[in-house]
């Protein structure tokens, strides 16, 4: 094998394959990058089984082949190398030659064939997204996957179309996020996608309304954003039914200005560290909302203008949880609905009926 490429695009080829690659297969060769050279085209693989990314970059290909080399060391020296063309050629010695300007590596590689395969797509497309649409329900629900192992099926992030709409769904027991889009699709789908290769997609992804082309079979789904493929199974099992979670009724409606209470919770977290519960409380009276927190640091009191419809409430929360959900929040206003101190409190956008957030109040013990 011997081609000539231009670094800068064989980095960023390099960058893209790599994010498969977690360094936790108990299978040395996934610790490796697949390069094939063919017809003036290269095509980088990385992989761990659950997921594979596959990206392809023009090249100038002097003698067909495929290697497996170690991702990182090979990441490595390509991305410290001058910006100009690479050269790499195949050696007898299971090695390969790089070669750009003065530089000469000489670097062992692994035999091609022992690399597993991608599962085998048929790409009748099912349906596309704008990339930056996608990108941000992606960014929108991640944050609220389970981090804990006890329940694999919340480290997900349920994928739904019906009615040619998308939700994107994600819960961890302590708060919910949806986020839903119009779609061109007649299908109906039921998936969930591990959140990190969600997370590893939305890097990829572009902010562009360029479209990426999504597949699905029984097992895996496939992002389809050009040159670039990512496969990914899919979680076993039923997602929670989450409709059933979200409260119908209120006896409290907020309306208040993100940012000023975004900085509110913000400043008041700042006492909240002590032990993790990071806890604020919440006093909603005569149109403003007084936020407090006591701890061992000392105390803070934070008062922000807010606009009620309903008896004022007493509420307590986990503040991470709620700076999580505003700084996802694309309005100016955003809108609360409370029906009372022990009941999850439903945020949303004011003027914008794409987003819903759940969030679970913290019981203050009396």
């Amino acid at each position: 094998m011997i081609f000539i490429c231009d670094k800068t695009k064989l980095q960023d080829a390099i960058a893209i394959a790599q994010k498969a690659i977690t360094g936790k297969s108990t299978m040395p060769i996934l610790e490796g990058l697949y390069i094939e050279a063919n017809k003036n085209t290269l095509t980088l693989i990385g992989s761990d089984k659950d997921v594979s990314i596959e990206t392809k970059l023009e090249a100038d290909v002097l003698k067909e082949g495929k290697i497996v080399v170690d991702a990182k060391i090979f990441g490595e020296i390509i991305r410290k190398l001058p910006n100009s063309e690479v050269k790499i050629e195949t050696l007898e010695n299971n090695s390969i030659q790089i070669s750009c300007e003065k530089s000469v590596f000489n670097l062992v590689h692994m035999n091609s064939e022992e690399f597993p395969g991608l599962p085998q797509i048929n790409e009748n497309i099912i349906f596309g997204i704008p990339q930056n649409l996608l990108r941000n329900m992606i960014k929108g629900t991640s944050f609220a996957v389970a981090q804990d192992e006890t329940r694999p099926i919340l480290q997900g992030i349920l994928f739904e179309v019906e009615n040619s709409k998308l939700n994107l769904v994600a819960l961890d027991g302590y708060r919910l996020a949806l986020k839903s889009e119009l779609i061109d699709t007649n299908n109906t789908i039921n998936a969930v996608i591990p959140g990190k290769t969600l997370n590893e997609v939305a890097k990829i992804l572009e902010d562009n309304e360029c479209v990426v082309s999504i597949t699905f079979t029984t097992n895996h789904i496939l992002f389809n954003l050009g040159n670039t493929k990512v496969i990914s199974r899919l979680l076993e099992g039923e997602f929670i039914k989450y409709n059933a979670l979200l409260p119908q009724d209120y006896k409290l409606l907020v309306t208040v200005d993100k940012q000023a209470i975004q900085n509110g919770i913000e400043r008041a977290s700042l006492m909240a560290k002590d032990g993790n519960s990071n806890l604020i409380k919440f006093d909603i009276n005569d149109d403003a909302i007084v936020i407090t927190s006591n701890s061992q640091l000392g105390k803070v009191r934070e008062e922000v203008s807010a606009n009620m419809q309903g008896e004022g409430m007493q509420i307590a929360f986990n503040s991470k949880y709620l700076l999580d959900v505003l700084k996802n929040m694309e309005d100016g206003e955003v809108e609360m609905e409370l029906t009372s101190s022990i009941s999850p409190c439903i945020i949303k956008n004011k003027n914008a009926e794409n987003s819903k957030y759940l969030v679970l109040p913290v019981r203050l013990v009396k």
